[in-house]
């Protein structure tokens, strides 16, 4: 028995009509179930203050729950290889920032991800101001003085930092390089020792959170001498750029999410566009300037320049610096 053609084919247009018609609805639906955002750091830093404010938007203009997923340990590499591992289907993404994005590819001899194959660059939500604070037994008061100071005492001074590779040792050892210096790493186990042992007089410098130093600036028991933004920061205008002294200079940390590689372009493109709309709310930068911190702008091809830049910059101070993390 002959089967007819014509039903045949009219079956099988019938059946790609209908594919078509699949694709686009399960894009459109998304999200239909909890989406979440690792962060590759413990609860209350600001990878994951920032993460929590922009999860708290998007379950709102979603309706489905977008919960924030702490990964932490290994300078951020835990969290970053979960995320890397994580299946495409735009239901998880990464809160990003210098240390696991921009650094550990040069401090780290192996690393389990490859930024660039791994990820996909979605939106940067803040640059992360830092400042150079000093004791108030340390007889400079500007960046000048400063530096004048250092020139006097090669190899003497000393600088302490959250630790060994961290945004705040590499933005001093850019310091120490633009200014051609000598001053002295000191490292701590996180920003919190390192600012106690400062207040105490023990160290008299260091490069420091804008954020985590503020309130000790404020009450007069550290003395700024310079915040690492081209420009003046919104939370504290009286601080003056690093820049005004030392042309050129720049050390930025900054936070942002980024996609996982393979997830499809519409749900990378849904991503962007709601998040990038969550920073530019009046409400949203006001809670990131509270934070010391400036609200960015940058998504997708801008974002991925950005970051590129960025790995420039720190892997020549990593080189400099010499320092190596196994």
């Amino acid at each position: 028995m002959m089967i007819p053609i014509i039903p045949v084919v009219a079956a099988a247009a019938c059946a790609c009509a209908l594919a078509g018609l699949v694709a686009p609805a399960s894009a459109q639906s998304f999200p239909s179930r909890p989406a979440r955002i690792i962060v590759p750091f413990p609860p209350g830093q600001a990878a994951d203050i920032f993460a929590r404010l922009v999860a708290d938007r998007l379950t709102v203009a979603w309706g489905q729950p977008v919960v924030v997923e702490n990964r932490a340990g290994g300078a951020g590499v835990i969290g970053a290889e979960a995320a890397a591992r994580a299946r495409p289907d735009g239901y998880t993404v990464l809160m990003g920032s210098a240390g696991p994005i921009s650094i550990n590819p040069h401090v780290f001899a192996r690393l389990p991800y490859d930024v660039a194959r791994d990820f996909v660059p979605l939106v940067q939500v803040v640059d992360l101001p830092l400042v150079i604070v000093a004791h108030p037994s340390l007889p400079v008061r500007t960046v000048g003085e400063l530096i004048a100071l250092a020139r006097k005492r090669p190899g003497e001074m000393q600088f302490a930092s959250a630790g060994l590779a961290t945004s705040q040792h590499l933005a001093a050892e850019l310091f120490n390089a633009t200014a051609r210096l000598d001053m002295v790493h000191v490292a701590y186990k996180g920003s919190g020792p390192a600012l106690q042992d400062l207040l105490g007089g023990h160290v008299t410098l260091m490069f420091d959170s804008l954020t985590s130093a503020l309130p000790s600036i404020q009450n007069g028991k550290l003395r700024a001498l310079g915040v690492t933004t081209r420009e003046r920061v919104a939370a504290a205008p009286d601080i003056p750029p690093v820049a005004e002294r030392l042309p050129g200079y720049e050390a930025v940390g900054w936070i942002g999410v980024l996609g996982v590689s393979g997830t499809p372009q519409e749900l990378i493109a849904r991503w962007t566009q709601d998040v990038a709309a969550i920073v530019r709310e009046p409400a949203t930068r006001e809670r990131i300037i509270a934070q010391a911190s400036v609200p960015a702008s940058r998504s997708g091809a801008e974002f991925g320049a950005f970051l590129r830049a960025q790995g420039e910059l720190w892997g020549k101070v990593v080189k400099l610096s010499g320092t190596r993390l196994d």
